[in-house]
């Protein structure tokens, strides 16, 4: 049996599909497998700040057309930049074994930052949650693929990006600091893989589901249905991260305003984990002051 797995072409992408690939090959070693490469939005376009291009979306919207149209069989993506919501005719099957979600400074050490320090990061948690911290903190825009951006580094006080992009690519920059999530609370699905299919097709529905790892697949989905019930109209800074603890799932999650002044954080533990993403939003918006701060932006 042949399947087609539609992927963006960066190093990092390629790396993340043949990763799930491979997986694919150790539970079924007769399936050829091709790659399919897609060009995206974010891709084609490395200059304009990705809130600007249109946020989530703008490294997979052309994946999942690649899939939808039939180009492809299934799309490899990085679970952070998924909209909460699948189109029509797909749905997400597999969530492979998570990677470190934790953001990481390059160039520098978090506690050894000097004053007005200028911090590069197109992400607007980032610099949402460290201003929060550290309001004398400068930022800068940074784009590109990961090795473009190490090579910047030098040009700031630090750079910001997840562990797991520079732990999977092999990357060793002479400093990196680690930020410990309660500091920096990671994006949604940061360091996870997300495979997704054509709901009309089982059979490679059930092929993809046997690389699912099942506490991934838990956390992620609190993660996600916590994004979702914020609605596509919240373009506020958010977070979320989710562990396993026994057959419980405990979710930390925070949203908040685009200078950091406020930061609004919950945390709370379920069994479902839809319904646990979907309440700690609720908490955080009717509870904690989150929709007077959506009124806002």
């Amino acid at each position: 049996m042949k399947i087609r797995a539609a992927t963006r072409g960066s190093p990092l992408a390629l790396w993340q599909t043949k990763k799930s690939i491979s997986l694919l090959a150790e539970t079924f070693p007769e399936l050829e497998i091709e790659t399919v490469i897609v060009e995206t939005t974010g891709d084609r376009d490395r200059q304009t700040p990705l809130s600007e291009l249109g946020g989530q979306g703008v490294f997979v919207k052309e994946v999942q057309i690649a899939v939808i149209e039939g180009r492809a069989d299934f799309a490899v993506h990085s679970a952070k930049d998924l909209p909460p919501v699948s189109p029509d005719g797909l749905e997400l099957v597999a969530f492979p074994e998570r990677a470190d979600p934790r953001d990481v400074l390059i160039g520098n050490r978090w506690e050894e930052l000097p004053s007005q320090a200028c911090i590069a990061t197109g992400s607007i948690r980032r610099q949402a949650h460290l201003a929060h911290l550290r309001p004398d903190l400068r930022f800068e825009g940074l784009r590109g693929n990961i090795e473009t951006r190490l090579k910047k580094a030098e040009l700031y006080d630090g750079i910001i990006m997840a562990k797991a992009a520079l732990d999977r690519l092999g990357l060793s920059p002479k400093i990196v600091d680690v930020f410990d999530s309660a500091v920096l609370l990671p994006q949604v699905g940061q360091g996870a893989l997300a495979i997704e299919c054509r709901v009309e097709d089982p059979d490679v529905s059930a092929l993809l589901s046997k690389i699912d790892h099942p506490d991934t697949h838990r956390a992620v989905t609190a993660e996600r249905a916590f994004l979702s019930k914020l609605g596509s109209g919240c373009d506020l800074p958010i977070a979320a991260h989710a562990v396993i603890e026994g057959k419980d799932v405990l979710l930390t999650a925070a949203l908040s305003s685009y200078d950091g002044k406020t930061l609004l954080k919950a945390t709370e533990t379920g069994k479902e984990s839809s319904v646990l993403g979907e309440r700690v939003a609720q908490s955080l918006l009717d509870t904690q002051g989150g929709n007077k701060l959506m009124k806002k932006q």
